[in-house]
């Protein structure tokens, strides 16, 4: 008997956490698996934020927070927004989570109603389908690929919008590809928003910090839409920060609010150790702290590195990404091709052909919304990046 909900039963296993599973079972097998698939910094969080961390709880900051946040680091958040965008924002618009997908979940189950539509550009972000779905929306998605630089137009947006679409979610510099849009490109879609007045945008910025292109550029600057712009943020990656789990909205103030009530049913207010880290973190202006420049630059030099090498694999095509820390490669060559025993028809075939033959563990394509493509992580040492390389190039040779 199937005693789960429909809900759980018609929810997917995030993909990206499924294959970091794979490879930890391989590597417990005693197998030297290089996992490139899971997004996170290798850096450790800054020392002035894990001093900030045993500062809180030395003064005992070890009871319920608020649920919205500290004000404080509420505070911090809007000096931020206007300090780094130029984005006026007030602490009763801003809701501090366990993360930044806690925080697109907030929004999503604030906004859809069953049937609503979400509007959402692919490539995409594995969890954003998934979250629709637990909101009972329909995900209706806007396809773009490596010809675009894995970037969708106005005139497309335009197209997918019907009267049903509740809510575009997007995400820039973007997971999986490394895609920034540009102020001019995003004052583009503005324009089109501008036309349908009952569209809200969630504008997913987590790997804003992570952005070779010299400056961030958030659709919220458009004062004509931004009473319908979510802003997702958090500390996560721009900060290596991610097992602290703080994500934060600035938003509407209803939206706001409605994320706080369903947040205080739901987990109630987010670490309070952790918040005290993150008041640290976000209260720093990254232009100067050594250890932002440090990590910035360690991307932008790793980004090179792999697409040089990549460049000696037949038949791979890249782009060149301008933020983040992933080349998503097109593999499609490589369809249709066999090592003797198996034929490989989609890159789910060739993820785990190359992680149980070379040891290297990518995530699919199809886990993004592109099934011609692999996603590799470069937040990995620069030895593991001309390791893997190495191991992907002698796998795909022998493939006829």
């Amino acid at each position: 008997m199937n005693y789960l909900s429909n809900r759980i039963n018609n929810l997917s296993e995030s993909e990206t956490l499924a294959m970091t599973q794979k490879s930890r079972e391989l590597n417990a097998q005693g197998f030297n698996v290089i996992n490139l698939s899971i997004g996170e910094p290798d850096f450790d969080t800054p020392d002035f934020v894990k001093l900030a961390a045993k500062e809180a709880i030395d003064k005992n900051f070890t009871h319920y927070p608020p649920v919205p946040g500290y004000p404080e680091l509420r505070q911090a958040i809007c000096d931020k927004l206007k300090r780094d965008n130029n984005l006026n924002y007030t602490p009763d618009q801003i809701i501090v989570s366990t993360g930044a997908k806690h925080s697109i979940a907030n929004v999503m189950l604030a906004l859809v109603n069953p049937g609503d539509e979400v509007l959402v550009p692919a490539p995409y972000w594995v969890s954003y389908k998934e979250i629709v779905k637990l909101a009972e929306g329909k995900s209706v998605y806007i396809p773009s690929s490596i010809d675009t630089n894995f970037k969708v137009s106005p005139k497309q947006i335009e197209a997918a919008i019907t009267d049903k679409t509740k809510v575009f979610i997007f995400s820039s510099p973007c997971n999986p590809t490394g895609t920034v849009y540009t102020k001019d490109e995003l004052r583009a879609f503005a324009d089109v928003f501008a036309r349908h007045e009952n569209i809200f945008i969630i504008s997913d910025e987590i790997y804003e910090y992570i952005n070779f292109t010299g400056k961030h550029e958030s659709i919220a600057q458009f004062e004509d839409i931004k009473n319908r712009v979510i802003v997702i943020n958090g500390v996560s990656k721009g900060y290596a920060m991610t097992g602290w789990r703080i994500g934060y909205i600035a938003a509407p103030k209803p939206i706001a609010q409605a994320c706080n009530k369903l947040q205080g049913q739901v987990t109630s207010g987010a670490c309070s150790i952790a918040q005290k880290a993150s008041y640290a973190a976000i209260a720093m202006d990254p232009k100067l702290t050594p250890e932002f420049k440090m990590m910035l630059d360690a991307f932008h030099e790793r980004r090179d590195l792999l697409l040089g090498l990549l460049k000696e694999i037949p038949g791979i095509i890249t782009n060149t990404p301008d933020g983040a820390f992933y080349v998503f490669m097109d593999i499609k060559y490589y369809f249709g091709k066999s090592d003797g025993t198996n034929t490989f028809k989609g890159s789910d075939d060739l993820s785990m052909y190359l992680l149980n033959k070379a040891f290297v563990a990518m995530v699919p394509g199809t886990a993004f919304g592109d099934p011609n493509c692999l996603r590799f992580s470069y937040a990995t040492s620069k030895e593991n990046i001309i390791e893997a390389v190495k191991r992907i190039k002698e796998a795909f040779n022998n493939l006829k």
